[in-house]
């Protein structure tokens, strides 16, 4: 087993090893979501995050942190503005996603009619742009979802900004624990999701994105989703990595959407949503827009004593 230290000065001995978490442990949880101010690129988000839970964690908890909002803060975004789409991508926006997303694979994924009506007039250029950043750091079976193509997303986004997927999210997790646990002097555990939905059959864990905590398989991209709408599976938030304590993919899945379902969708649930709320066009929204709404980043997570 590996072990883990904190680099924080502490009051009390430190503890050298993970806990282990059974599903028996977390049979009842309780939610609590923390309102920040909205986290731009270059925030420091440590800082943010150790402010907004003093005083609330206690030994035990889960700190869940949302993935987008980690990516902001560290400028792990692109403008697809500066983009130029390749024949693929507009081929991508004008057939596959009209035409596929909008007649075919979309009703057979049970989306909303409003969403289907949305994709059937998906927007070329913006769109080409668009599935032109997903085949370029996500690959094409990821670029063909309808959205959220390997963890990149636009929604609670300003212009023409899209949010990567976090790379190295074990190594921010345990960042955030040791800050916390350095503050506070409460062990908690660290959990990184993303709303992306992982699929469950039985005990079998899937999803169409990229990099999920162990346990869980990233299959397919696209199709992995229709799979998953499709049979109607159960569809929980993804969690992307755990720092403190040893988890089952199951647990960590429930604990990833309890937290999902208390945090809410911010701006948006989609770049439409978002655009609808605001009455402008899609690539409108500006940064004071979204720091008037309310978000809720951090979500704490701890069994019912």
């Amino acid at each position: 087993m590996q072990h883990l230290r904190d680099k924080g000065k502490i009051s009390k001995p430190v503890e050298t090893v993970l806990f282990k978490i059974s599903a028996m442990q977390m049979t009842g949880l309780k939610v609590l979501a923390l309102a920040t101010k909205y986290w731009r690129p270059g925030e420091d988000y440590l800082k943010e995050i150790v402010k907004a839970v003093k005083g609330k964690v206690d030994d035990d908890d889960f700190v869940v942190v949302s993935e987008k909002a980690i990516s902001t803060a560290l400028n792990n975004i692109v403008d697809e503005s500066q983009v130029r789409p390749s024949l693929g991508a507009r081929v991508i926006a004008g057939f596959w996603m009209r035409t596929c997303w909008g007649y075919f694979l979309g009703p057979l994924c049970r989306l909303r009619q409003k969403l289907l009506l949305q994709l059937r007039g998906y927007p070329l250029e913006v769109g080409s742009r668009h599935k032109q950043v997903a085949l370029r750091y996500a690959g094409l079976l990821q670029a063909l979802m309808f959205g959220s193509e390997g963890g990149i997303d636009g929604s609670n986004l300003p212009y023409s900004y899209v949010s990567l997927s976090l790379n190295g999210a074990d190594a921010i997790a345990e960042k955030i624990r040791t800050r916390i646990r350095a503050a506070s002097g409460k062990r908690v555990f660290v959990m990184v999701a993303d709303t992306d939905k992982t699929y469950s059959f039985r005990d079998f864990h899937f999803t169409p994105r990229p990099n999920p905590v162990r346990g869980i398989y990233s299959l397919g991209g696209f199709a992995a989703y229709v799979v998953g709408r499709m049979l109607k599976l159960e569809r929980r938030a993804t969690p992307l990595a755990v720092a403190g304590c040893f988890i089952s993919a199951g647990v960590a899945l429930r604990v990833a959407e309890t937290a999902n379902r208390a945090r809410g969708f911010g701006a948006g649930r989609t770049v439409w949503d978002m655009a609808e709320m605001f009455r402008v066009p899609l690539s409108d929204v500006s940064w004071e827009m979204l720091e008037t709404v309310t978000h809720k980043p951090i979500v704490i997570v701890r069994k019912k004593r």
